[in-house]
């Protein structure tokens, strides 16, 4: 990255801009050379760098940075594509290893089913098997955090009291 400092330095060093110092330092070796040659275009070209400066290092700055886009664009966008897939491979084995992780899908499910969360439901919500949700689902009951229960079609639910709602107490069979 060119340094608007450093373009001012070397403006100031190279007699004011008369020796064209600056503009070979932002890659500007064809204006760099009129101006060694010219004094600065007679001084004049000097005065007008002094006031443009900043805008021309933040030009330089601007082509660089396409320049190494073109370059280098693809590979990037390949590595980029590599950091997301292992991001979320990641991300599934988090959820797979902690049962923080799950505990919270289920909880999210119940929640938004008034009450209720079933194994498939929750197997597609955390990315699990059906196994796993089951398992899970067993393991909250087993703490008091939730009942097994029938709902009117006769498949069996897990009812979670503190989301439950009275329209659902309605649709399931009473023990």
């Amino acid at each position: 990255m060119y340094s608007t400092f450093l373009a001012y330095l070397l403006w100031f060093i190279g007699g004011f801009g008369t020796l064209g110092f600056h503009r070979f330092y932002l890659g500007k070796f064809g204006t760099g050379i009129l101006y060694f040659l010219t004094g600065g275009l007679a001084f004049i070209g000097s005065i007008y760098d002094f006031f443009t400066l900043p805008m021309q290092v933040r030009d330089a700055n601007l082509e660089m940075r396409y320049r190494h886009a073109l370059e280098y664009g693809s590979r990037r966008d390949a590595r980029i594509e590599d950091i997301r897939g292992d991001f979320k491979r990641e991300t599934r084995n988090v959820r797979d290893a902690g049962t923080d992780s799950i505990e919270r899908v289920i909880l999210r499910t119940a929640k938004k089913n008034s009450g209720l969360a079933a194994p498939a439901e929750v197997a597609l919500e955390g990315n699990i098997t059906l196994d796993e949700a089951k398992k899970n689902l067993e393991q909250l009951v087993s703490k008091g955090f939730a009942e097994v229960r029938v709902n009117k079609s006769g498949n069996l639910v897990y009812v979670f009291p503190d989301f439950s709602t009275d329209d659902v107490e309605k649709n399931l069979e009473d023990f």
